[in-house]
């Protein structure tokens, strides 16, 4: 996604898919997220990988590849009820083995694993300062310590270990305005010289009697002229995008409005109202959701920023 503004300086990351040099400490912070886009792009690896929130721990094995382009992973949980989850390409197989089930849904993102991290094409203006704090280990690899600090209050600190060889992101973490982590990704073991097998990326059971449910694609239009506006965005945030899209099995047309700083992103839904209950306030890990009620429309506003972004851009919001 790119971004223009005549307001602020930006720093455009565009990223090859070439492998990874081995990196030098000495390289400016622009230069290793521009490394670590790659590594995450085309690093073969397996490891285990504990990721931490709402206060509750999750460890995973994990096993990724990257062939031709396409992306191939599993990650299993190490407690609960032995969710898989097996990504091939865009489509990924949540397996419920207790329940004997697999929800087949799509997936964009370039990492299954590491949802928060910076996209591929990265503008980063004003609002943050990016800079490399100290050096450490992690999973027993050295590794290069990077802060992306915002100047406000509107949206998270990224801080992210680096493995020094490869730039491959050992550790991620979110960090709100007082200093606490709200979501972390930590790899306590990792390996990339092996080749990964194919039965590593195999589920582990065997699925042919399990019932598969399939999430409904979404209707998407593209909206030339938006009937909506924000005036009151934060410092920084400008329009990306907006689309028209229904609502799997309904007749319900949400208009869907992306912001965005070119690092953070607030998505806000704007639909009739039904009467149906719903939170005002609500978070899950990293993300917060914001609704309000306006003229007989409810909006929505949702994105890993801390609450006070998500309530503001929602009560901004107005036709035109």
């Amino acid at each position: 996604m790119m971004l223009n503004s005549r307001h602020s300086l930006a720093i455009l990351l565009v990223v090859g898919l070439f492998g990874t040099a081995a990196a030098d400490v000495g390289d400016s912070p622009l230069e290793w997220l521009q490394r670590m886009s790659r590594a995450v792009q085309s690093t073969d690896y397996e490891g285990t990988v504990v990721r931490v929130s709402d206060g509750k721990a999750e460890a995973l094995k994990v096993a990724h590849s990257v062939a031709d382009g396409v992306i191939r992973e599993r990650l299993i949980a190490q407690e609960g009820n032995g969710l898989e989850i097996v990504r091939v390409g865009n489509e990924v197989h949540c397996i419920l083995p207790e329940a004997r089930s697999v929800l087949v849904e799509e997936w964009t993102d370039q990492s299954t694993l590491f949802s928060t991290l910076p996209s591929r094409e990265l503008q980063i203006g004003v609002e943050y300062d990016v800079r490399l704090v100290s050096e450490a280990r992690v999973a027993g690899r050295k590794a290069v310590k990077l802060s992306i600090k915002p100047h406000d209050e509107f949206r998270y600190e990224h801080i992210i270990w680096l493995d020094h060889a490869t730039a491959f992101p050992l550790q991620t973490e979110l960090v709100s305005a007082n200093g606490v982590p709200v979501d972390q990704v930590k790899f306590v073991d990792i390996r990339f010289e092996r080749e990964i097998d194919e039965n590593d990326l195999n589920p582990s059971y065997s699925t042919d009697n399990f019932t598969w449910y399939t999430q409904p694609r979404r209707s998407v239009t593209p909206v030339v002229e938006s009937p909506w506006q924000n005036d009151d965005l934060p410092a920084g945030f400008r329009l990306a995008w907006v689309q028209a899209e229904r609502v799997p099995g309904t007749e319900q047309d949400v208009t869907h409005i992306l912001y965005s700083d070119g690092l953070a992103n607030v998505s806000v839904f704007i639909t009739d109202d039904t009467g149906a209950q719903v939170a005002e306030r609500s978070t899950t890990g990293a993300s917060n959701t914001y609704s309000t009620l306006q003229d007989g429309v409810r909006i929505t506003a949702v994105g890993e920023v801390p609450p006070v972004t998500v309530e503001r851009v929602a009560r901004a919001m107005r036709r035109l």
